[in-house]
């Protein structure tokens, strides 16, 4: 009969999560885990079967973490450019976060439509918003979701990385200008969408 586990999964991920915030993933391994539990190393293996699945329930913990900033977006005006905002901020009180779930090497991916499918429903609340408040159809939604996120992601890893930082009032004035950039062009038909909304698997 294999062993009772002395934890919980939610403890042992919420433990892993405080050591990446800190230390960042590479940070994460089973003696600091069982450190900070106030146990041995052994225990974490009663409850995950090695450490390759608790890096994933890790950084399925993180992105529910990002989306608890996101979320912070709802009922501003205009939602798409708050939750820009909630992601650089974001990139400035969580650094090691983004840097998991934004930074890391990724072998599977092959184009935007990956990550898109990666940011849930984030993302699908940024496509409504930008179709009520602006009048667009779903692809040209996704347009300048795409060339939006794109931008701000780059503010995002020069802050995490700590190679540039910006004040509240210029991130803002820096999202307005790219926003309305693409949005101008894609109204006077100078960049049209030649893509549609990827459906989860």
């Amino acid at each position: 009969m294999p062993p009772k586990p002395k934890f919980t999964k939610e403890e042992v991920i919420n433990a892993a999560l405080e050591i990446i915030s800190e230390k960042g993933i590479e940070g994460l391994t089973s003696r600091e885990l069982g450190t900070a539990l106030g146990s041995s190393a052994r225990p974490v293996f009663t409850v995950f079967k090695n450490m390759d699945e608790l890096y994933s329930e890790a950084r399925k913990a993180a992105m529910k973490r990002f989306d608890e900033y996101a979320k912070k977006a709802e009922g501003f005006t205009p939602v798409f450019k708050q939750v820009g905002l909630q992601m650089i901020l974001f990139a400035e009180e969580q650094p090691k976060l983004f840097r998991l779930l934004f930074m890391s090497e990724n072998a599977k991916a092959a184009g935007f439509d990956d990550i898109f499918l990666t940011l849930g429903n984030t993302a699908e609340m940024c496509i409504d918003a930008i179709c009520c408040d602006y009048g667009l159809d779903r692809e040209n939604a996704m347009l300048i979701f795409k060339h939006s996120w794109i931008y701000t992601y780059g503010i995002g890893v020069l802050i995490a990385s700590k190679v540039c930082s910006f004040t509240e009032e210029e991130v803002s004035d820096m999202l307005s200008r790219e926003f309305v950039g693409v949005l101008t062009l894609i109204k006077s038909g100078k960049i049209k969408s030649c893509t549609t909304i990827p459906e989860k698997k």
